[in-house]
């Protein structure tokens, strides 16, 4: 979709230039009289000033055979373009708004509606700026004309090219004893419980859980009810005596799986213990966020809990927001993968294994993809 505006002094006028520039399938948007000129203030002209569009790919018209008189029209025979028609109108309203703000835009329209869009899902500004600058550079040498379809669909590749650099690999068997860290609140526990479901179930792996969250009430409960489930095998370790003589005792199975105790992530002293609690070369340590968390608070806990070796990130409650822009805060402005996802409360059902198309959809717009 091309949008213009032009300034003529009438509005046959601004129409000649139109069709001049833009064709007879041009059609008008809004038009209104503006003042311009003058001197001091006085003496401005009238002029007529014209927001014009032209949609280079217009949507095809589909034919079909139509129903008998009184017949009832069933569901999926019904138009199929209506989504699409929907689609157009939303991105006109989209260029239209661009079109006609106030002050400098730091893009040309189709691409500025692009960007605001990554704004509004919580990307970083810089980030952003870096993703709709790569989609630029790679219309940059198209002679097409580039709706704002093309657009989002190529920041859409943008971003799931920019993820495919990383590496997302999902939960690793590198390590026996895996490590799960991160604030209270985020779903920690329930979310070991599926990732251990998921192993026993699908890769036949024979798992016992570790817990070192005895701070919280019921923490240590809710893991018990799970291991019973399971039929897992559980330790709860009140020391880090008690954590290594754990892992000693479960040195037969293929993965142990450590929950550790999610206090408030700003207490130095409670990174300092993680520190001391984990070795390196035996334990693989994954961090797990809420994406209901603010953006900055998102990143916040991620340096805070950076410097225990993070492997990857897991991140929860996709369902319980609309805005993913956090994902790709975290994942492309630190370059660390996502392991995974979850969607909701059910285990093992709601675990999502993280692919960077599906992560892209989600950012640009396809709901569908939860």
């Amino acid at each position: 979709m091309k949008i213009k505006k032009y300034i003529a002094p009438s509005m046959p006028e601004a129409m000649n230039q139109i069709r001049k520039e833009l064709g007879p399938d041009a059609v008008i948007l809004n038009s209104k009289e503006i003042l311009q000129g003058g001197f001091l203030g006085f003496f401005k002209k009238k002029n007529i000033e014209v927001l014009a569009a032209l949609d280079p790919q217009p949507l095809e018209t589909k034919t079909s055979p139509t129903p008998p008189v009184g017949s009832k029209i069933p569901r999926q025979m019904q138009p199929s373009g209506n989504r699409e028609v929907l689609e157009e109108i939303r991105n006109l309203k989209k260029l239209m708004a661009v079109q006609t703000k106030q002050g400098d835009q730091k893009f040309l329209p189709e691409f500025q509606v692009a960007y605001e869009h990554l704004l509004d899902q919580e990307v970083e500004v810089e980030l952003a700026e870096d993703i709709i600058q790569s989609v630029m550079n790679q219309f940059e040498n198209s002679k097409e004309e580039q709706g704002l379809g093309c657009v989002m669909n190529g920041m859409k590749t943008i971003i799931e090219n920019k993820l495919n650099a990383i590496g997302f690999h999902g939960i690793e068997y590198d390590k026996k004893v895996i490590q799960f860290v991160g604030p209270t609140g985020v779903g920690k526990t329930t979310t070991i419980a599926k990732i251990a479901a998921k192993m026993m179930l699908k890769d036949q792996k024979k798992i016992a859980f570790i817990t070192a969250d005895t701070y919280r009430i019921g923490a240590v409960e809710q893991l018990k009810t799970y291991a019973r489930i399971l039929d897992v095998p559980l330790e709860v370790a009140y020391s880090i005596e008690d954590y290594y003589g754990a892992i000693e005792k479960f040195s037969s199975f293929d993965v142990i799986l450590v929950d550790t105790a999610g206090r408030n992530y700003r207490d130095q002293k409670y990174i300092n213990e993680l520190k001391t609690t984990i070795d390196m070369k035996m334990i693989s340590t994954y961090l797990v966020l809420s994406l209901t968390t603010k953006p900055k608070d998102i990143t916040a806990i991620f340096n805070q809990f950076q410097h225990l070796s993070i492997q990857n990130v897991i991140l929860t409650k996709l369902d319980e927001t609309t805005q993913y822009g956090s994902i790709l805060n975290i994942s492309l402005g630190n370059q660390i993968g996502i392991a995974c996802m979850t969607n909701g409360q059910d285990v093992p059902e709601d675990l999502m294994e993280a692919k960077p198309e599906k992560i892209s959809g989600l950012v640009v717009g396809e709901q569908s993809e939860i």
